[in-house]
């Protein structure tokens, strides 16, 4: 398998599905882009008749299967290695786990718009009402999580599960930005944050040369 991921520092869409490859324990190569360069436009180019993903990050490549969309790219993965690998086992906890994760893959714009990640950056900014209320929504859902499922480890359902790979982004912001929370989930964080793979990502993003200004606080327009 091969999987295309953008920018470790800025594509949260990347993070997820290269987590989830990780969670997968299936082994990938890994193919990294400049998202905002010429050497992705030249790959789009190349792949001829490739186009399902609009030229978006990430791409999973498994023999002839393309799936691009990291929620895609998880669902596919959990087919092939067992969806038990990803979702908790209990009922209740893995119906929670599903929604959090759906409304993760479809909402918060306010957030990603007002704190746009990037890890090498610790800085503060203004958040507008709307970002605040995502923020709001987000503690909810962990205090939660944690509350009536976290008993058997320090991540949201107990064990890394696939709602620590699509909030992984959300963790990422939540320390670039300063952003305070309350001891449960600053605890939440610090496991996430120190996790293997997470290290291994931020390691990456770290090593990275490019810069981008949009998603630099303080140099966008």
């Amino acid at each position: 398998m091969k999987l295309i991921i953008g920018n470790k520092n800025y594509s949260s869409w990347s993070l997820r599905g290269w987590l989830a490859a990780k969670q997968s324990g299936l082994h990938f190569e890994e193919l990294t882009v400049h998202i905002d360069g010429d050497d992705w436009q030249a790959m789009r180019q190349q792949q001829g008749e490739f186009r399902p993903s609009a030229g978006k990050v990430p791409v999973l490549w498994d023999g002839d299967t393309v799936v691009w969309d990291s929620l895609a790219i998880m669902e596919y993965l959990a087919d092939k290695v067992g969806r038990d690998r990803f979702w908790p086992k209990d009922d209740a906890a893995r119906g929670m786990a599903r929604a959090m994760v759906a409304e993760m893959h479809s909402s918060y714009l306010p957030l990603r718009r007002n704190c746009p990640m990037n890890i090498r950056a610790r800085v503060p900014v203004d958040l507008t009402d709307e970002c605040k209320a995502d923020i709001v929504r987000i503690l909810g859902l962990w205090a939660e999580a944690r509350a009536r499922f976290g008993k058997g480890g320090p991540f949201l359902f107990g064990t890394f599960s696939a709602a620590d790979v699509f909030y992984a982004p959300i963790v990422s912001r939540f320390i670039t930005y300063g952003i305070g929370v309350p001891g449960f989930a600053q605890a939440y964080m610090e496991a996430l944050w120190s996790h293997e793979w997470m290290q291994q990502w931020v390691e990456g993003a770290l090593a990275e040369e490019w810069h981008i200004s949009q998603f630099e606080v303080g140099e966008r327009g």
